[in-house]
């Protein structure tokens, strides 16, 4: 979403943190900044536009100070103009922010009443205020972090600088990544190791909830429990950060925990977060309520989230959704009507059975959508519009952050299209998107711990079946979730409705045989645990994901229970619940010893027939 640098240096610092910020630039960004103590106070130099902008003006207004933050934002709450620009600053103190901050209106109303004065339009700014209210009080600076992030709901990473103090950096994370770097130049603090690489030879990893305070001969880290805690300090290889697997085994396990941030960048993108509604980033070019049909084409696990966003499409725009496998739907020649819209996924943009479902489309008159990863590819080039997910890339040939950011883009794609239908009313918009804002810190919180999933997964590696079960959108993610296990795992699997569970599958129950029973608290939940009884009526091997209602609901024996927290509800529970049936397949393959980056026979684009 956006990059965080800061430098604890021997000499002036404004250009480490440029060179740092542009290595960052890969994230998408529309403004930057920087902020260093000039003989103590806090003098910043920001610019909207590209980082060449903030160059000429630091060539104007050079910094000399050698202690430091930058930033490039990719705006979220507020324009991308320089007011809104970070760093932030509130007295005595400078603030830079990745994320969002989910209860910033009710912090900002209670600041002002207490006479804060605020100079843009963010969220962010909100931080700053909060942490130079403790100052005010007396408190050091490392006290007046720890009780702002208690005030704080959802997922970020932030870096603050203090007026005065020569010698102090302090950062912290949940949800958003941050590393710190120790070079021989001077201590760091970055979003990622590509940040850090030119200056850095060592790295520590903030663990989830971590806070750390930076000074030149020592750094602290606390956990979310303001604990001292130590972490673990690896080599930083010069050659190897293009491609870092962070603190993590394998790839695909980075790239799960990157979807708190990658979804709250694509929310940023599809949303106003200031106002609470969706704000496409293209128009239409056609009157939404002139559509007749909306088809929906893609292939594996893109084919899976336009499953699952045909609940939404139908619900909340009232649009009669026909979805087919890619290359299914290019051999059929199926008659489309006139004034439909056909969207087609695909996280490479270059998936040859989608492409030529496109290209088909386009033939027979159809407005055209395309949902990529990749906006120069062949498919964003000749599609009408372009949907862009901003998962960054993905090395892990199982698709997993790809795949929760075009769950993003459609539900913003559903709500947006169902406000200009006249379907949904301005109060139900926001607050559809109030639970959509909610996602990222749900998903970093369900990511904070691994154990519960690792335990059923142990058992899951023993079986030679797998059957998942799930209603409503969670059938598509049963789906999604039986495909990552074969993919990973090479274990067979299927996903399944769960009301057709006694039309054939049930024949399969037994001891052996685990079913993994996808119930989120909606409002399916009392059916989909009816389906579950039937299965522990013969014996079989249950194994439920979902809230403690859900667990109660059962009231049958269960072989394994994976929670999750009750406010993960709503229709878009399942974008939550995808971290979950991700993490189990990954635990699994790890278990059995398979190679969960690149498993046998699989490509990551498919560019073939």
């Amino acid at each position: 979403m956006c990059g965080i640098v800061g430098v604890l240096g021997n000499g002036p610092v404004a250009g480490q943190l440029v060179e740092a910020l542009k290595r960052l630039e890969y994230r998408g960004y529309d403004s930057a900044g920087v902020a260093t103590l000039e003989q103590g106070r806090i003098t910043r130099v920001r610019a909207s536009g590209k980082l060449k902008n903030l160059e000429e003006k630091l060539a104007l207004h050079p910094l000399a100070g050698a202690i430091g933050i930058g930033h490039t934002r990719w705006a979220t709450h507020g324009k991308p103009t320089e007011l809104n620009a970070h760093p932030h600053a509130g007295a005595k103190v400078a603030v830079v922010h990745n994320g969002i901050i989910e209860n910033f209106r009710e912090l900002r109303e209670e600041l002002q009443a207490r006479g804060a004065s605020f100079a843009s339009e963010t969220d962010s700014e909100v931080v700053a205020h909060l942490v130079a209210e403790g100052l005010a009080r007396g408190e050091a600076p490392s006290t007046a972090v720890a009780s702002a992030l208690r005030r704080l709901k959802g997922a970020f990473a932030l870096a603050f600088l203090f007026e005065g103090e020569e010698d102090l950096l302090i950062g912290a994370r949940r949800g958003s990544p941050l590393a710190v770097g120790w070079g021989n130049e001077g201590v760091y603090l970055g979003s990622d190791a590509l940040a850090l690489a030119p200056f850095a030879h060592t790295i520590s990893y903030l663990d989830e909830g971590d806070w750390v305070v930076l000074r030149r001969v020592e750094v602290q880290f606390h956990d979310a429990d303001d604990k001292r805690v130590d972490r673990r300090r690896q080599p930083l290889l010069a050659g190897s950060f293009l491609v870092d697997k962070g603190n993590f085994r394998h790839f695909m396990a980075k790239e799960i925990h990157e979807q708190p941030e990658v979804v709250g960048r694509t929310l940023a993108h599809y949303l106003d977060l200031a106002e609470g509604v969706v704000n496409l980033p293209f128009d239409f070019g056609f009157d939404p309520k002139s559509l007749s049909r909306i088809t929906i084409s893609a292939c594996g696990t893109a084919f899976y989230a336009g499953l699952a966003a045909r609940y939404w499409l139908e619900r909340f725009a009232h649009l009669s959704v026909d979805i087919d496998i890619a290359s299914e739907f290019r051999y059929r020649d199926p008659p489309l009507l006139e004034n439909g819209l056909m969207v087609v996924v695909s996280q490479s943009g270059e998936t040859a059975d989608t492409l030529a479902a496109l290209r088909y489309a386009r033939a027979q008159g159809q407005h055209t959508l395309a949902i990529v990863n990749v906006e120069t590819s062949t498919i964003a080039r000749e599609s009408e519009l372009v949907a862009k997910t901003l998962a960054g890339p993905e090395i892990g040939v199982a698709s997993t952050k790809a795949f929760t950011c075009q769950l993003i883009v459609f539900a913003c794609l559903a709500i947006a299209l169902g406000r200009a239908r006249n379907v949904l009313s301005i109060e139900q918009e926001r607050e559809l998107v109030s639970q959509l804002i909610a996602a990222p810190a749900q998903m970093a919180e369900t990511l904070s711990d691994e154990r519960q999933v690792e335990t059923v997964a142990r058992d899951v590696a023993r079986a030679e079946s797998v059957l998942y079960l799930g209603r409503g959108p969670a059938f598509p993610l049963a789906m999604e979730g039986a495909l990552k296990l074969k993919e990973l795992s090479y274990i067979h699997a299927e996903g399944y409705a769960a009301g057709e569970l006694k039309h054939g599958p049930i024949a399969l129950i037994d001891y052996a045989m685990p079913v993994i029973v996808l119930a989120p608290p909606d409002a399916s939940l009392e059916k989909t645990v009816s389906n579950l009884q039937e299965v522990a009526a013969r014996g079989g091997h249950l194994i439920l994901i979902g809230s403690r209602t859900a667990h109660t609901a059962a009231a049958a024996p269960l072989a394994g229970f994976i929670e999750l927290s009750e406010q993960v509800s709503g229709p878009f529970a399942i974008v939550v619940y995808a971290v979950i049936i991700q993490l189990l397949a990954y635990h699994v393959a790890v278990f059995m010893g398979k190679d969960v980056d690149q498993p046998r026979n699989l490509a990551k684009s498919v560019t073939v027939e």
